[in-house]
């Protein structure tokens, strides 16, 4: 593999300014994982706060009979254990739920969980353990019921599970049934190029849905499949037995609320302040807080000293909800806001792993931590990769590409390449034709417009349609001249859907699982030797070998 950084084209933003370690963003987060002084910071602040979380034994019970219904790896159990003795720190990273594990992005954000933590226990000479939580609370069942794929015929695929009728229940909460997994699969069969690895594939993932799991659950078992190996555990947010042990934090949160709205509004400021742009703005009056209701999971507002839905369905107050922490904490949420305060409770966090967009609305989160007696951890950007197959690279060679352009400027190098192709000038041809034309016509439209005002206007029309017809002749030559390269153009076409389909980042569109079944698992394992940056950036992934030539053929 040949391994390179791409430059990041928007600088002036948060995530990048944190990154470069300016201190405008950098005051925003308070530690920067570029220091190895704060990581050390961090872990003191952490042994010297053990009292004000829950108990990292009685989290670890939880995480252990949540495992009971994912893949067995011995490393995740070991990791465990260590987060049982209560030595531990660990580095954590979530994500929705995605079908058959999502996009890329999300391979991505474990790995970067995984190699943090790697990092982060030799620097620090301590356990750290590798946690991703799954955001099984969200009800947003849209966002994780669909992967792509690249089709047989080269196309971007869609492939889908619909939401059940009826209330927008949590995912972890919403049933897939049997016969939906089964026409999933069929289609994920029948869309899926056939490869060497495609059977061990498919058997894998039916292996993991034939007790009709939900998407949360289908998905944890998959990322226990790729990297329960290298110690990753997992929890889901939705988790009835974490919910239990989250209820003190849930009433403080209740309890303090307009404390929360203020320091939040307190967290805006300071990044406009800076110059920043706000990633999404505190609506007024917002608890931060979900109920989750037999009408769906429902987003509460504070009214007077109550809580509301938005739609007034659902009316508590203040001491209701407070009761709800103890008699029934699964009934609560958080939203993204309050998650990072919640998991600082639950888990001895010693870095978070973030994507860009998460990144940048943690910027306003500083006050909200000193709010609720936290400290911000360190924020790891999460890795962010190209992946540049071998034929790619040798069809990038042939037209002179370098990722930079192929990645944002292909359309217009396209263009410049088949404008080579044209030996016979013809767009220098028709434009002189066309000048020509309009300066020998001008004297006419002239005289027959002195003769009867009522043909200048006829003169004109009989103008734009020879024009008009020109060009429908310039558009023909130039189809023909793509038709003479019609395989070249089919190469230009195959470089774009690779490394940006449908316009956007490739970790962005395609899952995981394409990739899987064209170079087999060994592709999986072999990011786990990609050389670990803790302060992330996108970079470009080449193979220089044929796939099938790398690893005994597997790669």
């Amino acid at each position: 593999m040949h391994i390179a950084s791409l430059t990041e084209r928007n600088d002036k933003s948060i995530v990048e300014k944190f990154r470069q370690g300016s201190t405008e963003a950098t005051e925003l987060f308070g530690l920067h994982p570029a220091n190895a002084d704060h990581w050390r910071i961090r872990a003191a602040a952490l042994d010297a706060t053990v009292d004000r979380r829950a108990s990292t034994g009685a989290i670890a019970s939880v995480i252990r009979e949540y495992h009971r219904r994912l893949p067995a790896r011995l490393e995740a159990d070991q990791s465990i254990a260590k987060l049982e003795r209560g030595d531990a720190l660990v580095v954590v990273g979530g994500q929705q739920a995605g079908l058959f594990g999502g996009a890329l992005l999300i391979f991505y954000k474990a790995l970067t969980v995984v190699q943090t933590a790697r990092y982060a226990e030799k620097l620090l000479g301590r356990p750290v353990v590798p946690v991703f939580w799954i955001a099984g609370e969200d009800h947003d069942f849209d966002e994780a019921n669909h992967v792509n794929i690249q089709a047989a015929d080269g196309s971007v695929r869609r492939l889908r599970i619909d939401r059940p009728e009826g209330p927008r229940l949590a995912v972890s909460r919403t049933p897939i049934s049997a016969e939906e997994w089964r026409a999933s699969l069929q289609e994920l069969a029948a869309q899926l190029p056939d490869t060497e690895f495609k059977p061990e594939l498919l058997a894998r993932l039916q292996s993991y849905v034939e007790d009709s799991p939900t998407l949360s659950l289908a998905f944890a078992r998959l990322l226990a499949d790729w990297f329960g190996g290298e110690g990753l555990v997992l929890l889901d947010a939705d988790d009835p037995a974490l919910r239990a042990l989250e209820g003190p934090m849930f009433r403080d949160l209740i309890g303090r609320n307009d404390d929360l709205e203020r320091a939040l509004k307190l967290g805006e400021q300071r990044v406009s302040g800076r110059g920043f742009p706000l990633q999404a703005e505190i609506a007024d009056r917002s608890a931060n807080l979900f109920l989750h209701h037999e009408q769906g999971r429902l987003l509460l507002h504070k009214d007077g000293d109550g809580f509301v839905d938005r739609r007034g369905n659902v009316v508590y107050t203040r001491e209701q909800l407070l009761a709800l922490t103890e008699s029934a904490p699964e009934q609560l949420s958080t939203n993204a806001l309050t998650r990072p305060l919640m998991q600082d409770y639950v888990l001895p966090v010693l870095a978070a792993v973030l994507g860009p967009s998460e990144l940048a609305y943690w910027g306003i989160l500083g006050p909200a931590f000193e709010a609720f007696q936290f400290s911000m951890p360190l924020l790891i950007p999460r890795q962010s990769f190209t992946y540049v197959p071998h034929t790619i690279g040798k069809l990038m060679d042939k037209y002179e590409l370098s990722i930079e352009a192929a990645l944002h400027e292909w359309t217009d190098r396209k263009a410049q390449w088949l404008s080579r192709q044209d030996r016979w000038n013809l767009e220098e041809k028709f434009e002189q034709a066309r000048m020509q034309f309009a300066s020998l016509y001008a004297p006419i439209m002239d005289a027959v417009g002195s003769l009867q005002p009522g043909l200048a206007k006829l003169a004109e029309s009989n103008r734009d349609r020879i024009l008009e017809q020109m060009s429908y002749l310039e558009s023909r030559s130039i189809d023909a001249i793509a038709k003479q390269h019609e395989a070249a153009l089919r190469q230009w076409d195959r470089i774009q859907v690779t490394l940006s389909p449908l316009g956007k980042p490739q970790e962005r569109v395609y899952g995981t699982i394409h990739y899987w079944n064209r170079y087999g698992s060994a592709w999986l394992s072999q990011w786990l030797n990609v050389p670990y940056e803790v302060m992330g950036g996108q970079r470009v992934v080449e193979s220089l070998v044929p796939m099938k030539e790398y690893n005994g053929g597997n790669y």
